[in-house]
């Protein structure tokens, strides 16, 4: 009996051992990269002139991040980049020119290298004439556009693994896709399939980075209706403000999640819209 009571002792050690390594290895580790505040963090914020991007500029520079920003208006750039001096970079992108991809890369290089790639550049209408240009220039910006940047942030974090992970970094890249890729809204056509494919991309670069043992987290982030340029003009239910968005960002990018759908009346909606059958979905009339 004395003999058995050892054996199963040394067998309790050896799963408490294994128990104790499994939580610093995946629960502390996480919880480091949440609470880090040192300036050391950097992130390219792609679409940093207004809205949803800006706003996010601003709760990361709060946090201590080091940031490198771009987008189209250069003057909405430099404005930032007086405002919050955490901005150590700026460069004007159009994610729609064949040269964007290099361009992100010397911001990366002026940065001072990327930890966090977060890419909130994209448009969209409700067109209910189906205006075709709108529609072309829509899956331009959201799916060519997107598909270019995310891909050369992907590669740069692949083509810096050894450096990274010797640092005790973890590539990140989040992504502002919207709760209209769920189902399909016939009044934005364009904007509700690229945002569905947004869904789809990352989710099949996060499998990609498992295939290839690639240490690169995702964040698909996926809002309601927010206070931006790009509904101003319509009238909407539920309309969440910038700033508060921007900060339930940075805490799902910070936690990690996968899928961060903002705030919790969408993520309620979402569900609801799931359980809607499709020969039902498409006689309901859904517009602002």
């Amino acid at each position: 009996d004395l003999v058995r009571s050892r054996g199963l002792g040394d067998v309790y050690k050896r799963q408490l051992r294994f128990f104790v390594i499994y939580f610093f290895r995946n629960f502390a580790s996480k919880n480091d990269y949440m609470t880090n505040t040192d300036t050391h963090r950097r992130a390219i914020i792609m679409g940093a002139t207004s809205g949803i991007g800006m706003e996010v500029a601003r709760e990361l520079a709060r946090r201590g991040w080091r940031l490198g920003i771009a987008g189209r208006r250069v003057e909405r750039l430099k404005e930032l980049r007086e405002e919050l001096p955490q901005v150590v970079a700026v460069k004007q992108i159009d994610v729609t020119d064949d040269g964007a991809a290099q361009k992100l890369g010397e911001l990366i290089e002026e940065t001072g290298g990327m930890d966090l790639y977060f890419h909130s550049s994209g448009i969209g209408w409700q067109n209910m004439g189906l205006d075709a240009e709108k529609e072309i220039l829509t899956a331009e910006t959201n799916v060519v556009g997107f598909t270019r940047m995310v891909t050369a942030a992907f590669n740069y974090f692949a083509g810096h693994g050894n450096q990274t992970e010797h640092e005790g970094r973890i590539g990140h890249i989040a992504v502002i896709s919207s709760i209209a890729g769920t189902k399909g809204l016939g009044a934005a056509a364009a904007y509700s399939s690229t945002k569905r494919y947004q869904n789809h991309y990352v989710e099949c670069l996060e499998q990609l980075a498992r295939m290839r043992k690639l240490k690169i987290c995702f964040t698909d982030v996926r809002p309601g209706f927010v206070a931006t340029d790009l509904i101003k003009d319509g009238r909407y239910p539920m309309k969440l403000r910038t700033d508060d968005v921007a900060r339930m960002i940075v805490r799902a990018i910070e936690k990690r999640k996968a899928v961060a759908t903002i705030d919790w009346r969408y993520r309620l909606l979402v569900c609801l819209w799931r359980m809607v059958p499709r020969c039902v979905w498409i006689r309901l009339h859904i517009a602002s």
